[in-house]
């Protein structure tokens, strides 16, 4: 299973940082290929997702989440997929995002989309434009920060 690991500094403070990133339904505003996420509860998300052609759904249990520190996930039917984001403050108004997945490509296209390294260039856009979206809003869109 590839393991993706991507880092990016954000100027905002952490607590809204982590605030938007709770914010699963929005991800398809940053996150290419994310066609919709609905939360289902505090704990669990559907995904829908057309990647490369590739379309998936499945679902997503958050299994560890603790506020402006982290939240880690994994999948608990369909596509095999987990991982964690982990905030780490840079000072009042800057905030440090390390994302760690792993999930398991199921065919010909996305295990040599991952074989190149695709999969780390889509992570790494995708944080690029979760900077550029909450920097130009200067806030959040709401937030959760209950425990898991």
């Amino acid at each position: 299973m590839p393991t993706i690991e991507q880092t990016i500094d954000i100027d905002v403070p952490i607590s809204t940082a982590y605030d938007q990133w709770t914010q699963f339904e929005e991800f398809p505003q940053f996150m290419g290929g994310v066609e919709e996420v609905r939360q289902l509860d505090d704990t669990l998300t559907h995904w829908r997702t057309k990647i490369g052609g590739v379309e998936r759904e499945f679902d997503a249990q958050i299994v560890d989440q603790r506020p402006d520190q982290h939240i880690a996930w994994r999948s608990i039917d369909g596509t095999t997929h987990e991982g964690a984001v982990t905030f780490e403050p840079l000072g009042a108004a800057s905030t440090r995002l390390h994302v760690t997945t792993r999930w398991e490509p199921e065919n010909l296209t996305e295990k040599a989309g991952a074989l190149v390294g695709a999969d780390d260039l889509q992570v790494k856009a995708d944080l690029k434009r979760f900077k550029e979206f909450i920097e130009h809003r200067g806030t959040d869109t709401g937030g959760w920060r209950g425990e898991v």
